[in-house]
């Protein structure tokens, strides 16, 4: 799993628990808002990270996939064209053509497989979507429901 922790602004230090006594309702309402403020930072932060990990991933794999449908072309449309050639002497130009689409379908399908194959390995933002269920307990003081 990647570490995201470099990437989200830093903790804040909580104040000893001494202090919550002395303080007013005005300081408390103020360290929650901050505490919250922090806390949609960190995961925009860890979101923004995942996202663009993701779609690095995703890139690469749609660059992979222009890659190979060209290279699969160009390989297709010239052996076919050898492949015609070389039937047609022996069954006529009309079933030639019929034997070549046939390997085109099959080519076709193996392509399709593997690019699906490829796309499921794609995972989403799971660290982000799993620290925002924890977001509520948090907020309620119940933190040890989230472990």
């Amino acid at each position: 799993m990647t570490d995201y922790t470099n990437q989200a602004p830093p903790r804040r230090e909580f104040e000893d628990a001494s202090d919550a006594e002395t303080k007013g309702i005005g300081e408390a309402l103020g360290d929650v808002t901050r505490d919250l403020s922090v806390l949609v930072q960190q995961e925009l932060a860890l979101a923004k990270a995942e996202v663009s990990q993701t779609a690095t991933r995703v890139g690469q794999t749609a660059g992979m996939f222009a890659g190979a449908a060209v290279a699969a072309f160009l390989f297709v449309l010239f052996l076919s064209l050898a492949l015609w050639v070389a039937i047609s002497d022996r069954t006529g130009p009309g079933w030639g053509a019929v034997i070549v689409a046939a390997i085109w379908l099959v080519a076709g399908v193996v392509l399709y497989f593997v690019a699906r194959a490829q796309l499921k390995k794609v995972n989403g933002i799971p660290q982000t979507a799993e620290t925002v269920r924890q977001v509520p307990n948090a907020l309620k003081g119940q933190e040890e429901r989230n472990r």
